[in-house]
């Protein structure tokens, strides 16, 4: 059975009553468009006091010192600019990880510190140390290659804030040093300090202040260590330069880690 009406023609089908506007009056009044619940910001896919490192890294870059600070036999120590741009001479590889962004801090002493980056970076903890400290939160050990593009961003800067080295922005350079071992005066910088001293990816004291625990891109025991940022001392401190000598069981007074890990 079918109803013919000015507005509409309604039929049945099997029992179903159908409506169907006529197509004079198929206009409708604009609806109103739903309101969206928002419940917050995505979740962010590192985890509280790490960063994404998110881009394309190059595993051989071409870095040139226009002007070297020191005289033979350290003439390759420190530069003071290179020549800009750098230039990678491989195919770059795409990166995607989370990393601390301060260096891995000794514990307050207090419950409740008023600011928790008001704290020294923790020291003579050897690699093995390190590596575990960085699993039992969930962590690892940086890659070399990881810290290394965490350091020099995309541009592949030779320091984290650029071509040229400035004693001012980060703890490196100093040379009241005391005595070795130690003997070897603490000139740790609190993690509060230097604020300019970060990479293109915010990431903070990536050189100088303490030297940094990272395992060595696909090799095993006994090979695995490697000593990335230098210390306060005026030394390499730069992104792509490593100390590759020390054991695994290592440990001193001027020597840290920090931690990465996969991103969500």
């Amino acid at each position: 059975m079918s109803l013919k009406t000015s507005r509409s023609v309604l039929f049945s089908v099997g029992g179903l009553l159908v409506v169907r506007l006529a197509a004079a009056e198929r206009q409708l009044p604009e609806a109103p468009v739903p309101m969206t619940l928002v419940d917050g910001p995505p979740e962010s896919p590192c985890a509280a006091g790490m960063v994404l490192v998110d881009g394309d890294y190059c595993p051989d870059a071409e870095q040139v010192c226009l002007h070297w600070l020191d005289p033979p036999p350290y003439q390759n120590l420190r530069c003071a600019e290179f020549a800009k741009p750098a230039k990678c001479k491989v195919a770059r590889q795409p990166r995607r990880f989370c990393v601390d962004r301060e260096e891995y801090a000794e514990t307050p002493s207090e419950p409740s510190p008023k600011d928790t980056r008001d704290l020294l970076p923790v020291v003579n903890k050897s690699w093995v140390e390190a590596k575990t400290l960085c699993e039992e939160r969930g962590a690892r050990l940086c890659k070399e290659s990881e810290w290394e593009f965490a350091c020099e961003g995309a541009d592949m800067n030779p320091y984290p804030y650029g071509f040229k080295r400035d004693s001012t922005r980060c703890n490196h350079d100093r040379t009241d040093l005391g005595g070795p071992q130690e003997k070897l005066t603490d000139h740790r910088a609190r993690l509060v300090a230097f604020p300019a001293c970060t990479s293109a990816f915010g990431v903070h004291d990536m050189i100088g202040n303490v030297d940094e625990w990272v395992e060595r891109d696909g090799l095993v025991t006994p090979h695995r260590a490697s000593l990335r940022g230098g210390w306060w001392l005026p030394g390499r401190n730069r992104c792509r330069a490593a100390t590759t000598h020390h054991d695994e069981g290592y440990r001193a007074k001027q020597v840290g880690f920090r931690c990465c890990s996969d991103a969500k």
